[in-house]
């Protein structure tokens, strides 16, 4: 591979008006910054302004460096962003799947650093303005495959996750969260092309300030006045105790649920809070197979009766084949009990946790795997659930972070987001992170929504993605507010994945350009040396 780094690197770390590349020591130094900027702009530090900042710095680490260079710094970035990001899997399985799991996910980064080494002379050789877009276009690339590669990928970390205090979320209802990944990152390239070239500061920012405002002319929502008003109770039962052991007494988690909706309903009655339209349970709130168990059953029923109202209950349900689990939303209704016309099955089981693949192979890294004694059987359909007046998403646990899975819903008619979740066997950071994602999808599809944890955090999410009554962790909490149940469809919703695709087309695009330039360049070395 000819080596983009031609010219001698002047004195400074980096060179005034754009001399070779950073020097190795301020270039490893840049990479790491990175992964903290990154890391700082996510939960539960929440500093959104720092995800461009960790753009930049890579982007200034491996500018005119070699691929493989390159690709080592990516990997440094990515070690110190996802390694104390993904810090809540090693709580319970010990430390061999969060170094799996955290070194997978840096070697997407690693990826994204040589690529972007190898498009230095596209850069180069074009003006200030480029720099910003070809950043933003790698981004989304690498986020497009680390969230579908392997086992289905795992969106964690995605730069519009970030950014849920940032005028660029905004533009989620216009392009979803891939156009916030691209406004984010091509902000990041403007400050790296400030950086590297020092007399065009004022150009580069003024450019980075252009983008982060567009977010704060882009109309987000629907029309609340033309909305159908419901009430909505979120019950947060809490469990006896954290860990992978949290369902060991599930009857306790189930009965738990139980009676925070029992006292919801005596504060109904006594004039305390407003009457629900519906009560939502969090995921794995009965793993006491309820249409199987009558004594499951009978505290459902209980609980339905009591408030008077349909209740969206996260369960697991045996069958239909000997040794099958189902996670599953299940709408129970009073005095009928489960309506089984409207249940829907997870359509993304968590690899490792859900189900196993290539159990052989897993057992040998970690016997924590065992724990998952039956596989779960993965849904065909959307999950659109008729839950009293209102069409609820039917969305479980991380599926939130994956976009067409969440659009379904809406494309099927929901009127509301609710993501049902279980973080016992994690901590309040996940929680944060995952509640993150709630809110760029609350403004992408113009919903109100809602996350229901076992544990917490619980909270309301309006459209424009601002958070109302969170819970706090650990603890045992019901929640009631008013949401608007939308029909109308924002732009991201009616265009699916098409932006997606055509940001990933021109980053094709941009490493062939730059494949062109290298070819060009050695043919052109080729006939001199002749």
């Amino acid at each position: 591979m000819v080596d983009a780094a031609v010219a001698p690197v002047r004195s400074g770390p980096v060179a005034a008006g754009g001399g070779g590349a950073l020097p190795l020591g301020w270039a490893l130094v840049s990479a790491a910054l990175a992964g903290l900027a990154l890391l700082g702009s996510f939960p539960p530090y929440g500093r959104w302004w720092l995800a461009p900042v960790g753009v930049a710095a890579l982007a200034v680490a491996v500018h005119r460096r070699r691929m493989r260079a390159g690709a080592g710094l990516g990997f440094v970035a990515g070690v110190v962003f996802f390694a104390p990001l993904l810090s809540w899997t090693n709580l319970h399985t010990g430390n061999v799947p969060w170094v799996l799991l955290s070194g997978l996910q840096a070697a997407y980064v690693a990826l994204l650093g040589a690529l972007a080494a190898f498009v230095s002379p596209v850069v180069d050789r074009s003006r200030p303005v480029v720099w910003p877009v070809v950043a933003g276009l790698l981004w989304v690339g690498q986020e497009a495959l680390r969230g579908r590669t392997p086992f289905g990928g795992f969106p964690w970390g995605r730069l519009a996750f970030s950014q849920g205090d940032s005028p660029a979320l905004a533009v989620a209802a216009v392009g979803g969260a891939p156009l916030v990944t691209f406004v984010v990152a091509a902000v990041g390239g403007a400050v790296a092309a400030a950086v590297w070239r020092r007399w065009r500061w004022g150009r580069s920012l003024v450019a980075a300030a252009g983008l982060l405002a567009v977010g704060v002319v882009v109309p987000t929502g629907g029309d609340s006045a033309a909305s159908r008003r419901v009430t909505v109770a979120i019950v947060q039962g809490n469990v006896p105790r954290m860990g992978l052991d949290f369902n060991a007494q599930r009857r306790a988690v189930l009965d738990n649920h139980v009676a925070g909706t029992l006292r919801l309903a005596r504060q109904v009655a006594a004039g305390e809070v407003a009457a629900p339209d519906l009560v939502v349970w969090p995921e794995n709130a009965s793993d006491v197979d309820p249409l199987r168990d009558g004594q499951a059953r009978a505290r459902i029923d209980e609980a339905a009766a009591a408030v008077g109202v349909p209740i969206l209950v996260g369960a697991l349900l045996h069958g239909p084949q000997p040794g099958e689990v189902r996670n599953v939303s299940l709408v129970w209704r009073p005095g009928t009990g489960p309506d089984t016309d409207q249940v829907y099955v997870k359509r993304h089981p968590v690899p490792f946790a859900e189900y196993v693949p290539l159990r052989r192979v897993a057992r040998l890294v970690s016997r924590e795997v065992d724990r998952v004694r039956a596989d779960f059987v993965a849904g065909s359909g959307p999950g659109v659930l008729r839950v009293g007046p209102v069409l609820v998403s039917g969305v479980i646990c991380f599926e939130v972070a994956y976009d067409g899975l969440v659009r379904d819903t809406v494309t099927g008619g929901a009127q509301v987001l609710a993501v049902q979740t279980n973080n016992a066997t994690f901590n309040s950071a996940e929680a944060g992170q995952q509640l993150a994602m709630v809110r760029v999808r609350a403004v992408e599809h113009g919903r109100d929504a809602l996350m229901a944890s076992t544990v917490g955090i619980s909270a309301f999410v309006d459209q424009n993605g601002r958070v109302s009554q969170p819970t706090q962790f650990n603890t045992a909490a019901v929640v009631v507010r008013e949401m608007d149940a939308e029909t109308t469809r924002t732009l991201a919703t009616q265009l699916g994945i098409w932006p997606e695709m055509v940001l990933v087309g021109f980053a094709g695009a941009v490493v062939a350009v730059a494949l062109w330039l290298r070819r060009r360049r050695a043919v052109g070395q080729d006939a001199e040396a002749r």
